[in-house]
This record gives structure tokens, sequence and C-alpha cells, in this order.
């Protein structure tokens, strides 16, 4: 019964993004509590709890089908981070606004995905070893993809990006995943309540960054909500494409669509408040990101559940 509470509570995540999105611009002292140097750690905590979900067969497991994973994985960073530019370009966005747009989009899945995923009835397990092995691969990727395609705008310092990944990223699965190893029973009972912990963190980077930027985003914010819109729809649609074309199953291009359409927003918002502090509009299209691909994902989740009804 308890768990099913939490379950519960878990899954309305995207009620909670809306909600907390609407208290944040209209009443941001709720949120400037928590502070820009917090977002770090609530980030690595969210990890840490996600590797305490994981076990060694999860992996072998994924590696039953390599090639799926291998192209989700390349889907993931060839396909955001390059639409992410060419709506910048497009748009001829300003620097801070480019760098933030671009950043988001070179992170891996978000662990919202796996939630909205469920909601979908597409394929929980693909999704969960896109996000895991996405997740991994960050650690090269974002910050190479990230120095590729906002470098253009302005110097980036994709060593420091790689340190931060690994801190804030690698270091706390790898923990989780020693934790479930060897202290089995207490990471068992921990990972009941951490998803839901995950889910308080992510709403409480995003009503930070939202408060924070508040007089930034409400001047901005047809433009951002427009990009964010674009950047999260063209990511679902392109997603679902890819898996259609290579001719997977109707719960496998769902899992897809929905893997490649939501990202990290929260690592995105991390990186920017930490190396780009001198823009500081830089982690807004990474907070509305938060936001906007739930809602999205709801949408799709729902109406594809009742075409499996």
């Amino acid at each position: 019964m308890f768990e099913r509470i939490i379950r519960g509570a878990t899954n309305m995540f995207p009620v909670w993004s809306v909600i907390i999105g609407i208290l944040a611009l209209t009443r941001p002292e709720y949120f400037l509590w928590f502070g820009k140097d917090t977002i770090g750690y609530g980030l690595a905590i969210i990890m840490l709890g996600m590797g305490m979900t994981l076990e060694l067969k999860d992996f072998l497991q994924v590696w039953k089908s390599p090639k799926i994973i291998g192209i989700g994985v390349f889907a993931q960073y060839l396909i955001m981070p390059a639409w992410g530019a060419l709506l910048a370009w497009v748009f001829k966005l300003p620097d801070e606004l480019a760098v933030g747009l671009i950043l988001v989009a070179c992170c891996p899945g978000g662990t919202a995905s796996n939630v909205v995923v469920f909601l979908a009835r597409a394929n929980l397990a693909l999704s969960v070893s896109l996000t895991t092995f996405s997740t991994f691969f960050a650690v090269i990727f974002t910050p190479l993809l990230a120095g590729l395609y906002a470098g253009r705008y302005v110097p980036v310092d994709s060593w420091a990006l790689l340190k931060s990944i690994c801190l804030v990223v690698l270091l706390p699965i790898v923990v989780g995943l020693l934790w479930k190893r060897y202290f089995e029973r207490s990471a068992r009972r921990i990972s009941i309540f951490s998803p839901l912990v995950s889910v308080l963190f992510i709403l409480l980077i995003v009503g930070f960054v939202l408060a924070a930027k508040k007089e930034i985003i409400l001047e901005h914010w047809s433009t951002l909500l427009t990009l964010v819109v674009l950047l999260h729809s063209g990511g679902f649609l392109l997603g679902y494409l890819t898996a259609f074309g290579l001719k997977l199953d109707q719960k496998a291009c769902r899992t897809f669509s929905i893997e490649i359409g939501m990202q990290n927003s929260g690592l995105g918002m991390a990186l920017a408040s930490k190396h780009f502090s001198h823009f500081p509009i830089a982690p807004a299209p990474c907070a509305l990101s938060a936001v906007v691909h739930c809602i999205i994902g709801s949408v799709l989740a729902v109406l594809w559940s009742r075409k499996q009804k």
C-alpha cells in the first residue's frame, strides 16, 4: 500500500512539474532558498538512487540486443544536439540563449522518461537501458558535442564539463551500484523511495532556476517557450521516425520517441549554472525544458496508452 502511494506520487511527476513551474514564476521566494551550489548535490543524489536500482544482470540483459541499444544511444547524441544547434542558427539566437538551448540538447535522456514510458505502456526495460547507457556515455559525448556546437558562440571548457559530469553523474551511479552489491538490504529499502526523491530534487532544481531567472524568463518567455517546444517536439518526432525507419515494433518506436525527446534537464541546469554563470539566461532553456518535455511526453503517454486498451 505504502509503495503504491509512492509510485502514484512519482507517476504524477508531469503534473508536479507544471505546478512547480507556475509557483516558481509567481512566488519565487518559495524556491530561492535552494541555491545554485546545491543543484549539483541534488543531481548527484538522483544518480545515486538510479545506481541503487541497477544490477549487473540489467547490463547483461541489454547486451542480448546490443544493436538496438547502440542505435538508440547514437540517435540520442546525433539528433538532439544537431537539432538544437540548427534551431539556434535558424532563429539567430543571442549567444547566451543559444548556449543554454544547445547544452540541454547535448544532455543524455532523463530519468523522467522512464516514468513517461511506463505511463505510455511502451518498452520500460528498453527505456531504462537507453537512459542508463546514454547517461554513462554523457561523460564523453556531452562535453564533446557542447564544445562542437556551442563553441561557435562562446569558448567551451570541455574538460571542465567532463569533470563535472564525472562527479555528478558517473561517480554517484558507481557508488549506487556498489552499495546495491554489498549492502543489498539497505539499498532495496532506499530504492523504494529513490524515484520519488529524484522527482523532488528535479522539481527543486527547476523551481530554483525558474525563480532565480524569473525576470529574464518573463521578458523572453515567447522566444524561450517557442524554442524549447520546437526542440522537444522535434526530438519526439525524429526519435519515433528513427525507430519506425528501422522497422522496430510500436512499443520500441514509442520508447525511442520518449527517450530522445526527453533530456536530463537537471544536468543541463547544473552545467549551465556552473560553467556559464556569466550568461544569466543560459540555464533558463534547461529549466523550461524540464517542464515542457514532461507535458509533451504526458500527452503522448495518454494517447498511446488509450490505443492499447
